[in-house]
């Protein structure tokens, strides 16, 4: 006998026009807003092998988490990827709800502690339009993260112009969605379809595969994701030596560099005994060490993303232009 399911039918949804938001556009800045100083010579680094790399064509991929989008951050992630500083940008469901929600809305995030103890959390409609946008992205064999951009692009929402997703979709740029079923707001809703969240979400990540595989040479930055950003990529990177091997070339020397608020120190080459806490942030471990053994490199940028993405911004661009033609 199968285990009984719970019934969606009776679920009831509201409006995202009756939702208080938390985050509107109005707190963003933008590309002229003055950008809080943040002196770490590891972010110099970072920035000089983004510049390299991108000056002898390797990729530059990013990976992020959804508070990335929450912060504010798109406008300087647009404009370095018009630019052509970012190759590939990897998120998590949330990233593609919460762009989508702004595109739409201009507003996004609501209170987790208001909404969860009336059952209202996360049940609100225009949302859901996630879930009929996978199905599109499997009818169309495209990825999610695609099917996401295109969609905001052909409907022309009111503020697409905010959207990461869209423009990467305008600007020919892999970005992909690394979905885990149950953990965001649309998997609530009656018209998810798991199969097709599975299915598109699956293609981004052998999309993402096929960029790590070009990674010789280039860089990896994983900002504020410390689940889905190591372990997709460690999977990914996985993929692509095993085949790199069997054709008798290497994937090893390349630049991560992880960008976040926990304290870890000032030794990120060793890996910390499983006695230590930061044994379990998976960054740590998989994107600074373990990864980069076999002659990469690796930086930890602490901060808060709201200062640290723009100051990444502004010494990218600022040392492109400075370079020699």
């Amino acid at each position: 006998m199968p285990y009984p399911t719970f019934d969606r039918s009776k679920l009831k949804l509201r409006p995202l026009s009756e939702r208080d938001h938390d985050i509107t556009t109005d707190q963003f800045p933008n590309l002229d807003t003055p950008i809080q100083p943040f002196d770490n010579p590891k972010l110099n680094t970072v920035t000089d092998r983004i510049v390299e790399a991108r000056k002898n064509n390797r990729p530059v991929i990013l990976m992020i988490g959804a508070h990335v989008i929450r912060s504010g951050a798109a406008p300087y992630l647009i404009d370095l990827m018009e630019r052509g500083f970012i190759t590939h940008i990897a998120g998590n469901g949330a990233c593609a709800i919460h762009d989508y929600e702004l595109a739409l809305m201009g507003a996004t995030t609501e209170s987790v502690p208001r909404y969860i103890r009336t059952g209202e959390f996360g049940l609100w409609t225009e949302s859901g339009n996630l879930n009929i946008i996978a199905q599109e992205a499997v009818n169309k064999n495209i990825g999610l993260g695609e099917a996401v951009g295109q969609n905001i692009i052909e409907n022309n929402l009111p503020h697409t112009h905010i959207s990461v997703f869209a423009a990467a979709v305008r600007l020919n740029i892999p970005i992909t969605v690394h979905v885990s079923l149950g953990y965001d707001i649309v998997h609530e809703h009656p018209n998810c379809d798991g199969a097709s969240i599975g299915a598109s979400s699956y293609t981004d990540f052998l999309v993402f595969t096929e960029s790590v595989s070009h990674l010789e040479g280039g860089v990896l930055l994983n900002i504020g994701t410390a689940i889905m950003g190591p372990e997709v990529y460690l999977k990914a990177l996985s993929m692509v030596r095993n085949v790199a091997h069997q054709q008798g070339h290497t994937i090893a020397k390349f630049t991560t560099a992880v960008f976040d608020l926990i304290p870890l120190g000032d030794d990120i080459e060793t890996e910390a005994p499983k006695t230590d806490s930061r044994y379990y942030y998976r960054p740590f471990k998989t994107i600074l060490v373990r990864t980069v053994r076999d002659g990469g490199e690796s930086y930890y940028i602490q901060g808060d993303h709201k200062v640290t993405i723009p100051n990444l911004y502004q010494q990218v661009v600022i040392k492109k232009e400075s370079a020699p033609c």
